[in-house]
């Protein structure tokens, strides 16, 4: 079989299957499998499979058949242009957060050497890509569970960013200490119901990332009252938020005296990043 027959029945099969990205997914896979670049496919696309390499590709087809994380299966992802390893225990970065790093790194342009604390961190991509950034940053990262922060130690190191990363409650108001310039948080924010009806592969990611409470709102509730205090005068506070949260959590925000209260739409038009200002 060569590397073009092998993504030919590889889109075949996905798109069968009924995963939307199927021809996006079959270069990323055809890429893992054979260690080449885009470019390097294209001239080599008649070349053969070894059998190790064709063994390889039954093995990841079987697995996105039954809707397994294409992330988890290669163990790594791109986020920000940086590389992040991912597996079961950890949320897998997505492109729709980049928006908050934008907007992070935007709300610290006049900030000289800022304090940041990343809440419920996870992979560590958001507080790892503001300190590689903005190397000038002190950037505490908070994650609760022991999966979760092996994968945050190793990404700080993969990525060789000098970051602190703390075990420590979120919802207890653990893990801060003295005051930040910006508090950002990505928090587990779907709600019971939505729960329910998850995409396949999202059931496959930690619960412990997903579950925001019986309406979604109970991370974001918690951090704004209980976090602010730690924020710097004219300190940022910035969340990212699921699909129609973006009014209920600007709400919250002004209820517990953010100034400045804005709202950021993602690459896709939907209203995903919210943050503002404390007084």
């Amino acid at each position: 079989m060569t590397i073009f027959e092998a993504y030919n029945d590889c889109k075949r099969q996905l798109q069968t299957a009924g995963i939307e990205d199927y021809v996006f997914e079959s270069k990323q896979i055809i890429k893992h499998i054979t260690g080449y670049t885009n470019t390097q496919i294209l001239t080599k696309y008649t070349q053969q499979l070894t059998e190790f390499q064709q063994n390889n590709l039954t093995a990841i087809i079987k697995q996105r058949l039954i809707r397994y994380p294409l992330q988890y299966i290669i163990g790594r992802w791109n986020f920000f242009g940086r590389e992040f390893f991912v597996g079961p225990g950890v949320l897998i970065p997505r492109s729709d957060t980049e928006t908050l790093i934008d907007v992070c790194l935007e709300s610290l342009t006049q900030k000289q050497t800022p304090r940041v604390l990343d809440l419920c961190t996870g992979t560590g991509c958001i507080g790892i890509t503001i300190k590689g950034e903005r190397p000038d940053s002190q950037v505490s990262l908070v994650e609760k569970y022991d999966e979760a922060l092996s994968f945050t130690n190793k990404n700080a190191e993969h990525n060789k960013i000098d970051v602190k990363i703390i075990k420590a409650d979120v919802l207890k108001t653990e893990g801060a200490e003295g005051q930040y310039d910006l508090i950002v948080s990505n928090p587990p924010y779907i709600n019971d119901s939505d729960m329910k009806t998850l995409q396949p592969e999202v059931k496959f990611e930690p619960s412990t990332a997903l579950e925001g409470g019986e309406d979604g709102l109970l991370f974001y509730r918690h951090i704004a009252k209980e976090y602010k205090k730690y924020l710097a005068p004219g300190g940022i506070m910035a969340f990212e938020v699921g699909i129609n949260q973006a009014e209920a959590v600007s709400q919250i925000m002004k209820e517990n005296g953010f100034e400045n209260v804005g709202v950021r739409k993602d690459y896709g038009e939907i209203d995903r990043v919210v943050f503002g200002t404390a007084n």
